[in-house]
């Protein structure tokens, strides 16, 4: 699955930098998740760094973008294969 973030996020800046994919950005009103490029840290870490480091728990599994971790590790492969073309 891709992650999801919450419209309690207060935009604290704490996900953003820990993104290994670069897949967090500032939306509208709060940061976003592209599920395109969200693995989970699959590929990178053992757990999503994006959780890990949100001082107030709205980052979910997206319901919408269900992904098992074969899937989620062929994303991580064509990701880091595009960024070297």
């Amino acid at each position: 699955m891709a992650l999801k973030i919450l419209e309690g996020c207060i935009n604290c800046d704490m996900c953003e930098p820990e993104c290994p994919n670069t897949a967090i950005s500032m939306g509208e009103k709060v940061y976003e998740i592209n599920p395109d490029l969200c693995t989970e840290c699959v590929g990178f870490y053992d757990n999503p760094t994006c959780i890990s480091v949100c001082p107030i728990d709205v980052i979910i599994t997206d319901p919408d973008r269900v992904e098992d971790k074969d899937t989620l590790y062929q994303k991580f492969q064509k990701l880091v294969h595009e960024d070297k073309i």
